[in-house]
């Protein structure tokens, strides 16, 4: 398995997307989408070039969308670095700061 790692906001973005889901869906199906949003970043890490470039967003990034989450990532010399997990945010906003 390639490596892959998360940015400190895409680590944030991950524990809100699973608090999210345990308050709106129950433990069961928050930690059924955790584990198959990880099972994601891995296919990512090990084929990186699957999803489309979204250089029109951000030059270098990389979009995935898991259900209704944008996984946008960057391929780096050491695997894929994912920068950010957006749902309905401000996406200039939040990759802005990136």
């Amino acid at each position: 398995m390639a490596p892959y790692e998360l940015t400190q906001a895409a680590d944030e973005d991950f524990e809100n997307i699973f608090n999210f889901g345990i308050d709106t869906f129950g433990l069961a199906q928050a930690i059924d989408y955790q584990q198959g949003m990880k099972k994601r970043f891995e296919e990512l890490a090990n084929h990186p070039e699957r999803y489309a470039a979204v250089d029109h967003i951000r030059s270098g990034y990389r979009r995935s969308v898991y259900h209704s989450h944008s996984i946008y990532y960057r391929i780096e010399s050491s695997g894929i670095l994912i920068v950010r997990i957006l749902g309905q945010q401000n996406l200039q906003k939040a990759l802005t700061a990136t």
